[in-house]
């Protein structure tokens, strides 16, 4: 029905409603994830720098992790948060590779905005890239080399070495490269949970200090008088893991008591002492001479097993506990009186030792070894922390090369020859609008041995366009040479990445680019602001004017 001709205005959604839609919310998505490909793009590659982030609370982190980088960066418009989460995925999934996948998915935005531009429709665009991404996830399925033949460490070493090339550890990768691929293969091959893998960090000494424990240590926990008493040593010591609280006061605050007589509660403190007393006769007739509990372990306790040679540890990080049981072969018991030989530990070796400034147990030469403990040193507590990262990449992709055993070769080789397939393949067999948007996604993957060379100083267009020709010859594992400046076979100079990588990286990327496409409106609900009186002495709407704009969930202007 109308008024007077004219069609009433309806009002769907409330007053300050931020509604941005068509092709150019398109752009504005594709420009915020440009911005944040550019801060994270400089860290890639052997010769990529690193990022110094401070917190809001003056925290600060130092690393080239994409992983790390991607979750410090407080991103608030909403497209570019979706690069943070293909971080993360990558992380997750594969554990290296984080920063290409975001530097990856931010070209190939680039490579297509000028389609956008042109009018070139969002779901054209979104259907050939996913057919460009099954054709290189395909091509580098074909073209990946299987390493199940050949020594297997020798092949790991190789990949641990390649994922630290961009750390700050890259110059003593010889020593970290044998931890890393040690601490892998004495997990339980079956699941591979990185997780049993204990990492210790303590200031203090040089990277070269850091030690490889086949077995647990963890640091000296909270301890009472007669501590000093106990052995700080055994040879093939039976252990005892336990869920128990051994203190007196446990006794009094979990029962209340009512009493006739003064003289019933002597009767009472000698029932809590002979509680006590009962589960710690119960504990040194197991046998075991190495006492650990998730609960404190009281003084009373500490000073009955430092009178009888006994090793005791209360408030056990979980963690840490469960790598005893593993490693030992110890089962964590919850009460002291029925504990018989199947449920006790055992290891070859049991020591407290001081490391920097702290003091460690070590748990050394355990038959059910299916964990084992990094020790860290180094001289910055950042650098350590950043230390961590880059043996975290290297564990995972030493995980993932045993269960995925084709490889590919890095330095740029793999990007060049997938994108040399698809230009090669879009001319000859893809005559529709689609031809355009598959060479705009091989033209993308070049940004990898691009991004490498400005990294490295290199001159970019000269080192590409070797590169081009080189793949174009058939030599398919040609990449940047960082040592010589310039192109060589990266598969026989040992650079190289699990297939895995690539293939998870092109796939997570194709699919952020898809979603930030598909989405060409954006609605952001500001709360309205309620109106205030205003206060005595200020003119009128003066207090309305100091709280504009600083209502609760909007943001500044």
């Amino acid at each position: 029905m109308s008024f007077g001709g004219q069609t009433p205005t309806i009002v769907v959604l409330k007053e300050g409603t931020d509604q941005s839609q068509g092709r150019g919310q398109i752009i504005s998505n594709i420009n915020a994830c440009l911005a944040v490909q550019s801060t994270i793009k400089s860290t890639l590659g052997p010769y990529g720098g690193d990022l110094l982030m401070v917190d809001a609370n003056g925290k600060q982190t130092i690393t080239n992790d994409g992983a790390t980088v991607m979750k410090l960066l407080d991103i608030v418009h909403p497209a570019a948060r979706i690069l943070t989460d293909i971080a993360r995925s990558q992380d997750a999934e594969v554990g290296d590779g984080t920063t290409s996948v975001v530097v990856l998915a931010g070209e190939i935005l680039k490579e297509i905005k000028e389609h956008v531009e042109q009018g070139v429709s969002s779901q054209t665009i979104i259907k050939g890239l996913r057919r460009a991404s099954a054709m290189a996830v395909n091509k580098i399925k074909e073209i990946a080399v299987n390493t199940s033949e050949g020594n297997q460490r020798e092949t790991l070493r190789k990949l641990a070495a390649t994922a630290m090339s961009s750390k700050l550890i890259h110059r003593n990768a010889d020593f970290f490269t044998k931890m890393v691929v040690d601490a892998v293969l004495s997990l339980d091959q079956s699941d591979l949970n990185e997780k049993l893998i204990g990492i210790k960090k303590i200031t203090g000494g040089a990277l070269q200090d850091s030690l490889f424990v086949n077995g647990v240590a963890f640091k000296k926990t909270f301890s009472y008088a007669g501590f000093e008493q106990q052995p700080k040593s055994f040879s093939d010591p039976s252990i005892v893991c336990l869920n128990v609280e051994l203190e007196l006061k446990s006794e009094k605050d979990n029962a209340e008591v009512r009493i006739d007589q003064v003289s019933e509660y002597q009767a009472i403190v000698d029932a809590e002492w002979q509680i006590i007393f009962n589960k710690m006769e119960a504990l040194f007739a197991t046998g075991a001479k190495v006492v650990l509990s998730k609960l404190p372990i009281g003084d009373l306790a500490t000073q009955y097993f430092a009178d009888r040679d006994i090793f005791c540890a209360g408030r056990v990080a979980s963690d840490d506990m469960e790598r005893v049981c593993q490693a030992t072969g110890a089962s964590i018991q919850s009460t002291c009186s029925d504990i018989q030989p199947p449920h006790l530990g055992t290891c070859s070796r049991f020591d407290e030792r001081q490391i920097g400034g702290e003091r460690y147990n070590f748990f050394e030469g355990c038959p059910a070894a299916k964990t084992c403990t990094l020790v860290l040193r180094g001289g910055a507590e950042q650098f350590i922390a950043e230390v961590e990262r880059s043996l975290h990449d290297a564990i995972m992709i030493v995980k993932r090369a045993i269960k995925n055993q084709s490889i590919v070769a890095g330095g740029g080789a793999c990007e060049m020859e997938v994108s040399a397939y698809l230009h090669g393949y879009a001319d000859k067999n893809i005559p529709h609008k689609q031809q355009a948007i598959v060479k705009a996604f091989a033209k993308a993957l070049e940004v990898i041995p691009r991004q490498l060379c400005d990294n490295a100083g290199f001159d970019a267009t000269d080192m590409l366009n070797r590169l081009r020709v080189e793949h174009r010859k058939g030599a398919v594992w040609a990449g940047v040479d960082f040592v010589n400046e310039c192109v060589s076979d990266n598969m026989e100079r040992f650079v190289w990445e699990p297939a895995l990588v690539k293939t998870n990286a092109i796939q997570a990327a194709v699919e952020a680019a898809c979603l930030i496409l598909s989405v060409d409106e954006t609605i952001r609900n500001e709360e309205s602001q309620q109106p205030q009186a205003p206060q005595r002495g200020l003119p009128p709407g003066a207090a309305q004017r100091a709280l504009r704009g600083r209502g609760r969930g909007m943001p500044r202007r």
